[in-house]
């Protein structure tokens, strides 16, 4: 009986993990690689220290990636509409809390990438040590 109970605590507990990361498989948004890293100390990142604000760091990823203070962590997205192929539209824009899509105004959240279509903001992994915060895929 005692194995029945290791069992099911096992099975539990391996079918409760996961990788925390959603699919990034999106036909719209090419695969690029990232290896970005911003000191908030620099003027064009001090925002960054407080919750809820955005930047857009151009010349990374399809469009440029967007960085956002959750207030827990930070999130960073492409800048690419997730659901309009990548030569109809110009980056996205910060607006408040949402990137917003240049070609039909779909607003995205940026505190979970998502949108109401089909495919949410691509997303790419962050660490933060001190002021810097490294994006990467």
């Amino acid at each position: 009986m005692k194995k029945f109970w290791y069992l099911i605590v096992f099975v539990s507990v391996l079918l409760s993990c996961s990788d925390n990361n959603r699919s990034n498989k999106n036909p719209y948004i090419p695969s690029y690689t990232v290896n970005l890293s911003v000191d908030m100390n620099l003027p064009a990142y001090s925002n960054l220290k407080f919750v809820s604000n955005a930047v857009i760091v151009p010349n990374y990823g399809a469009k440029g990636i967007i960085i956002f203070n959750t207030g827990s962590g930070y999130n960073a997205f492409d800048a690419a509409c997730p659901n309009q192929p990548i030569t109809a539209c110009t980056a996205m824009t910060i607006d408040g809390i949402n990137a917003v899509c240049s070609c039909d105004k779909t607003a995205y959240s940026l505190f979970t990438g998502l949108g109401g279509k089909e495919y949410p903001l691509k997303q790419y992994r962050v660490e933060v040590t001190g002021t810097v915060i490294h994006v990467y895929n």
